[in-house]
């Protein structure tokens, strides 16, 4: 098995030493010396890598897209709109960033826009019957229940990851519209349930600042704790992860459960933003699974596992929001925003599939 990769090792630039040091990367990749003025520096030297091309593609794709939006649209580049796409995509990613670390494992999970609905209608559901202060844990500790068993579908019952929470998403969509009795809106009367959802703190939306600081938590878990670097074994390879002393079924698990739980928070402040529950899958819970797994994908995590970054996800999804929101300031028809993501996410997935392969 191939050692597990620590994230910072592997996001940063590679370099060819001289000889007499244990050169990294791809042995066989050609390299070039560095110089300045046409005369070579004796002992620089750089290569660029498809791996550099899968890690930091999308700083590119993002700074282009930046920069002509910016010269495009007059309002693109104010505070405001900038504030407003994290805030826009902000349960996106919160989504997204903890699904991270499943796909990283190995793994898929398809049940993510009905973990979300289900968690939401729960916790308005609490926050009416209950009181708001119940709405927090009921919505986060269901979002984690419905991870916990799909991580034992997955591990103790040997199920395709795919399958069993394609599945696993019917049954809990399902139940979420049981509960709310055939799709009613669920509406706490107090003031405090949309607290979290419509509040700002020093200009920044509540639901950013979550968002931000999750992401910062979580790729300084994947980057320097041993969970982290147990991930990326599990991912590269399971057998000799398994071999190896690994305990590969309670990682599997535990990155569905914090996937789950990240989905019930970010349907907690869905409902919050909105001042409402619902169960519709027509909104952005129909579309989360879908979003949240091309954020990751446009990041440059490999659906083969074993290879990702939450820093680079957290990148996608604002670059599939900016793509959203340019388009609308250039009053671009809506069909070709899905035109740009598409081929963004091929180019992005077509780029990882040549590395694994090398």
């Amino acid at each position: 098995m191939t050692a597990p990769t620590d994230p910072v090792a592997s996001d940063s630039l590679a370099s060819v030493p001289e000889p007499g040091n244990q050169a990294t990367g791809d042995p066989g990749a050609p390299s070039a010396r560095v110089s300045v003025g046409g005369v070579a520096i004796p002992g620089l030297r750089f290569r660029v890598t498809p791996q550099h091309i899968r890690d930091y593609g999308i700083l590119v794709f993002a700074a282009a897209l930046f920069i002509y939006f910016t010269v495009a649209s007059s309002t693109f580049l104010t505070s405001a709109n900038l504030l407003n796409i994290v805030y826009q995509n902000a349960t996106i990613g919160i989504a997204a960033v903890a699904v991270t670390f499943t796909i990283i494992a190995g793994n898929f999970d398809l049940s993510l826009g009905s973990i979300f609905a289900l968690s939401e209608v729960l916790g308005a559901w609490a926050a009416v019957h209950w009181g708001v202060a119940w709405c927090f844990p009921v919505a986060i500790g269901s979002g984690a229940i419905m991870g916990l068993i799909n991580g034992l579908l997955v591990t103790k019952l040997r199920v395709n990851a795919f399958l069993a929470t394609l599945a696993s998403g019917l049954s809990f969509g399902g139940i979420a519209v049981g509960v709310t009795h055939g799709g009613l809106l669920i509406t706490p009367t107090s003031s405090a349930f949309t607290f979290i959802g419509q509040h700002k703190a020093a200009g920044i939306w509540d639901s950013a600042i979550i968002f931000i600081v999750l992401a910062v938590i979580l790729q300084l878990v994947l980057a320097y704790t041993v969970f982290g670097r147990h991930l990326y074994g599990v991912g590269d390879n399971r057998n000799a992860a398994r071999l190896s002393g690994l305990k590969v079924d309670r990682t599997v698990i535990t990155t569905f459960v914090l996937t789950g739980a990240a989905c019930g928070l970010a349907g907690l402040i869905d409902s919050s933003m909105t001042g409402s529950g619902t169960s519709s899958q027509t909104g952005l819970a129909g579309q989360l699974a879908l979003l949240a797994i091309a954020g990751v994908a446009l990041g440059g995590t490999s659906i083969f596992g074993g290879v990702g970054s939450v820093w680079r996800t957290v990148l996608g999804v604002l670059m599939l929001g900016m793509i959203t929101n340019g388009f609308d300031l250039l009053a671009v028809a809506d069909y070709w925003q899905n035109i740009v993501r598409g081929l963004l996410i091929i180019i992005a997935v077509a780029i990882g599939f040549v590395v694994d392969r090398r």
